[in-house]
């Protein structure tokens, strides 16, 4: 199968996974299963990874592994081989025996999971062949590590929290905005108390990334599709993740309740006109998804979360990334903090006045993280502790239960659109171990 054919089938599986995500998905199915709630990895010294997903994202993950001791690539696999064949002679040329290259079509990553050698699968692809091949790889007795969103449907967050439950493999969410500079330290106040009782929190992805979706290559391929058939927030997890994690979810709080509501579609089809040909197909498309969307969130100790998404609109990039609490407040773009007494009166300060609070895994492997740079070096942070906790036998800091729920605003904030910008109940993915 072509590349461009398995990207239109992904769509296709997409748009019938989709039905029935309505407010009964939200409640858990039945399972006689074990909570993965605290499980570590079985400890090993090195750990032999399956790579599927060979594109631009997929390249700086590998890039990463490869600068991290005991780290194995065994596998990779793509839609297109020569991609495929280009990561396993990049592992080669870093010392690494040649991986087994996987390319032969759309399915060809189920024999890289069926391989006895291979501990954990990154799956780097397109969002609507996250959930397969993690089933997959889980069912297969590995761990899998997928890109964000994990899931875009209700019923495929469940699907993955039962799977890890019933198979007792991870399914880590690969978020590394949770892991950037600013975040770690931030997340190391919030824990310290500095901020006080936390109350309010607010997340984004506000991102200009209208030339990216309209390209004729990468993503530009399939990620415009979404844009056509769904109005909602398509990509909760970047701002999301790094506020629940301020917010302890899954550690004695959880989301409750959603409201969301669209602004009309207006400027994708605008920047289409200026810049695509008259004859494109393109020119065709109507796009549902609203401009800007704005969600609310609430949570189960009475927190609050504004939770934003646009990726149409002409703006500097941000992620609004804010904490307030009774004692303080962090807002990032630009990074600033006021806590309660500080000198300065009511100002804020910059992050070098709290620079104690640094991250013990940025003092660790801060240099490597600049050097190789990826997202400010928030990519190689998040890879190396994927690793450090399968060498030393950890739980992984985001499991499955995350994975779901930072996912889980997708499809909610449609169903909230859909019924007129109504509540809607929040599943509890964790189904009540989160206290």
């Amino acid at each position: 199968m072509k590349r461009r054919d398995l990207l239109k089938s992904a769509a296709t599986v997409g748009v019938a996974t989709a039905i029935g995500v309505g407010a009964e998905a939200t409640a858990a199915p039945a399972t006689t299963a074990a909570t993965m709630m605290g499980v570590p990895f079985e400890k090993r010294d090195v750990v032999r990874i399956g790579f599927i997903g060979c594109g631009g994202r997929g390249g700086g993950l590998f890039n990463d592994l490869l600068n991290i001791k005991g780290v194995e690539i065994k596998a990779t696999c793509d839609v297109v081989a020569a991609r495929a064949e280009s990561f396993a002679s990049r592992a080669e040329k870093a010392g690494q025996k040649r991986p087994q290259v996987y390319g032969a079509g759309d399915h060809d990553y189920e024999k890289l999971c069926a391989r006895d050698d291979i501990d954990l699968v990154y799956i780097a692809t397109p969002w609507d062949w996250h959930v397969p091949m993690a089933i997959c790889a889980m069912e297969h007795g590995k761990h899998a590590a997928v890109e964000v969103p994990a899931a875009t449907t209700l019923a495929d967050c469940w699907k993955l929290v039962d799977t890890s439950e019933r198979t007792r493999k991870h399914c880590i969410q690969l978020e590394n905005c949770c892991y950037g500079y600013t975040e770690r330290m931030v997340l190391n106040m919030c824990k310290k108390g500095l901020f006080g009782e936390l109350l309010h929190g607010e997340a984004a992805y506000n991102h200009d990334l209208r030339s990216l979706l309209l390209a004729d290559s990468g993503e530009g391929l399939w990620r415009r599709v979404p844009h056509i058939k769904r109005n909602g927030n398509l990509y909760p997890t970047h701002g999301l993740g790094p506020v629940a994690q301020y917010m302890g979810v899954h550690k004695g709080d959880r989301f409750t309740r959603l409201v969301s509501m669209s602004s009309k579609s207006v400027s994708l089809a605008e920047y289409r006109d200026a810049h695509v040909p008259a004859d494109s197909p393109k020119r065709k498309e109507v796009y549902k998804c609203g401009d800007m969307n704005t969600s609310l969130i609430q949570t189960a100790q009475g927190r609050t979360i504004i939770l934003q998404h646009t990726v149409t609109l002409p703006r500097p990039y941000s992620r609004l990334n804010v904490i307030e609490g009774t004692k303080g407040i962090f807002m990032d773009y630009p990074p600033r903090f006021f806590i309660e007494g500080q000198k300065g009166g009511e100002a804020f300060v910059e992050t070098e006045v709290y620079k104690q609070y640094e991250d013990p895994l940025w003092q660790k492997e801060g240099d490597m993280a600049r050097k190789l740079g990826g997202h400010g070096g928030m990519d190689y942070i998040m890879n190396y502790r994927v690793i450090e906790c399968y060498h030393q036998g950890l739980t992984p800091d985001i499991n499955v239960y995350d994975a779901a729920a930072w996912s889980a605003p997708g499809p909610l904030s449609e169903e909230s659109i859909k019924s007129g910008s109504s509540g809607v109940t929040f599943p509890d993915f964790t189904r009540g171990n989160w206290k």
